[in-house]
């Protein structure tokens, strides 16, 4: 039994321009290496290993892109938006010249990369609202004024930390099989090995950060590590 290769075209007949133009995947590939080797990875390692360690009252003021505390949240935040852009815009350029779906590994996972990103955007619409006891504007003598999906740990934000933190493991999962097909396809060298390179860093890194302790509980960097805090009261044993 023998398998044909995938046949990778170098040209496309683009009719809104009425012409045939050549195709450059060396562009794609430098793209896609950039967006789910280099900015997603980025992006996941702030969230996770540079926030602020826990303090007695956690981040008072509200999420914003202005505050300098809530920084490591908007590059988290802006970066995967921005990353998204590119990929989804990139994805689909490649479809167009491919004349559409080829069904070769490295489309399927392609697609379900894209597929997968397109759910962590959505599911970050989903996290709820924020709260807290020490938060501006809230009157720490009136619980009421604290509530709120993170806060109380309802839920709804529950589900969303399911779903987001574990779905986006998984998209990166996607997305190295993306590359690593990609790279098989339209073979170079440098960027092979810049992979290799770039997840031995990357390795190293995460296991420096877990050695120092650096993944901090998010609930209580957000507000604060007593006891009284809901969430932090239902792990007290923990």
């Amino acid at each position: 039994m023998t398998t044909t290769a995938p046949v990778v075209p170098t040209e496309a007949y683009i009719g809104l321009l009425g012409r045939t133009i050549d195709i450059h995947w060396n562009y794609h590939a430098l793209l896609m290496f950039f967006v789910w080797i280099v900015l997603v990875p980025l992006c996941v390692t702030i969230m996770r290993y540079h926030k602020p360690p826990p303090s007695e009252k956690g981040l008072q003021r509200d999420v914003s892109l202005w505050h300098r505390e809530w920084w490591f949240f908007s590059v988290h935040k802006y970066g995967l938006f921005l990353a998204m852009f590119l990929a989804v815009g990139g994805a689909g350029l490649a479809l167009i010249v491919s004349g559409g779906f080829t069904g070769s590994v490295h489309a399927y996972f392609g697609v379900l990369t894209i597929l997968m990103g397109i759910g962590q955007i959505i599911s970050s619409q989903m996290r709820g609202t924020r709260g807290g006891k020490f938060r501006e504007g809230a009157d720490p003598n009136d619980p009421k004024t604290w509530e709120g999906d993170q806060y109380n740990h309802t839920l709804k934000r529950r589900m969303f930390e399911a779903y987001h933190k574990t779905g986006g493991y998984f998209t990166m999962f996607f997305a190295l099989g993306a590359v690593g097909s990609g790279l098989m396809l339209f073979h170079m060298p440098i960027l092979t090995g810049l992979l290799f390179v770039l997840l031995l860093i990357g390795f190293a890194a995460w296991v420096t950060y877990e050695f120092k302790g650096r993944r901090y509980d998010g609930y209580r960097v957000a507000h604060g590590y007593g006891l009284e805090h809901p969430h932090n009261k239902d792990r007290e044993f923990l």
